[in-house]
């Protein structure tokens, strides 16, 4: 299967650069996966469109300001003379690191992403903040550009990260102004701090929303993934089968799995919000040898694409995402990949905001 069979044309007036004044404002493409039947619809359609005993299932991961802004001195193969300009400059090299996933149990270790890329080498030292209130050293280089740095020890390092960090949009929003997506690009329910990328299909959902939910007794369930690396990471080869996607931590609370295998054993439907409650939900029940959805933690990796047998999601709702993506490929395993796509079409036709600030689709 090649990569290039998910492309799609989108122009790029279409790519929302803002979110919406009114989270619930936001247009639904309402996509019949049996039969491809497609409607144009609104989010705030969404507790009636559903029924009465569906289990919706939500990622409550929380966007952390990850984006850090630093400079750069030296490496231990490289050192520092003042007499020699270049090292000077090398010196004062500013850097961009984008934090994409914890990787020990404190807060030291991570894994990331640095531009300039080529430049920053294992042994580096990396400073953050008018008086170096982050230190970190360069320990480590992966295939695709990602580094592992580990910070020096402090007192309260995610309060100097909410402090020193940015909010790390994707890099197809393209203005100036971020001050308001501290708040905007985070899901009213986020609580679990750890992602470096929000779960968008849930920017759409509203107290008022949620509201109409529970007067509809529809149940709601929480997973928590934290997006990262993997969610996001081009797909550099030609063939789907040849990628691989990067570990997510995850957590499976046993109130959620039981509410899960609950709904499983009255043939409700499990209605999961967004591409990352999804791989969840899919990766959880995976680890069992019953069927039966298994309460947990730690890091999941599941690849999803055309091919793939679902066993716990009936119903998802996602935003439309970039051609080529594994995002785009597992919504098409879903629903078919001709369906998708020609749903894709009618949105772009019809005016339809794309991307993570964009409108959203409901595919029962």
């Amino acid at each position: 299967m090649l990569v290039s069979d998910f492309h799609f044309d989108l122009p790029e007036e279409r790519i929302a650069q803002e979110p919406l004044a009114d989270r619930g404002a936001s247009r639904m493409l309402h996509l019949d996966r049996n039969t491809g039947a497609l409607a144009d619809s609104s989010f705030r359609d969404l507790p009636a469109l559903l029924r009465p005993d569906d289990l919706i299932v939500l990622n409550n991961t929380r966007v952390f300001p990850a984006r850090l802004y630093g400079r750069r001195q030296g490496s231990r193969s490289h050192p520092i003379s003042p007499h020699n300009p270049a090292s000077r400059d090398f010196l004062h090299g500013r850097i961009e690191v984008l934090l994409t996933r914890q990787t020990s149990a404190d807060p030291n270790e991570w894994e990331c992403l640095v531009r300039p890329g080529r430049k920053i080498g294992v042994g580096e030292q990396l400073y953050f903040g008018e008086s170096r209130e982050l230190q970190a050293e360069v320990t480590s280089r992966g295939t695709f550009g990602e580094r592992g740095i580990r910070f020096a020890p402090v007192v309260d390092f995610f309060g100097i990260i909410e402090r020193l960090g940015h909010v790390p949009l994707p890099p197809y929003i393209a203005r100036a102004d971020r001050t308001a997506d501290r708040e905007r690009y985070q899901t009213v329910y986020a609580r679990e701090r750890g992602s470096v990328a929000a779960p968008t299909a849930g920017l759409h959902f509203t107290p008022e929303i949620f509201a109409r939910l529970r007067d509809r007794e529809i149940e709601i369930a929480e997973v928590t993934l934290h997006v990262g690396l993997g969610t996001f990471q081009p797909v550099r080869v030609q063939s789907v089968e040849e990628h691989h996607l990067h570990k997510e931590s995850y957590l499976i609370s046993k109130e959620a799995a039981d509410a899960v295998n609950r709904a499983h054993d009255q043939h409700r439907r499990i209605v999961a919000v967004g591409t990352t409650s999804v791989r969840t939900l899919e990766y959880g029940i995976a680890q069992s040898q019953d069927g039966r959805l298994l309460a947990g933690s730690g890091e999941a990796e599941l690849f999803i694409y055309p091919g793939y047998q679902f066993r716990a999601v009936d119903a998802m709702l996602t935003n439309f995402h970039l051609p080529e993506s594994t995002l785009l490929m597992l919504v098409c395993a879903f629903a078919g990949r001709g369906r998708v796509l020609g749903a894709y079409r009618h949105a772009v036709q019809q005016g339809y905001r794309f991307y993570s600030y964009g409108d959203c689709m409901l595919i029962e």
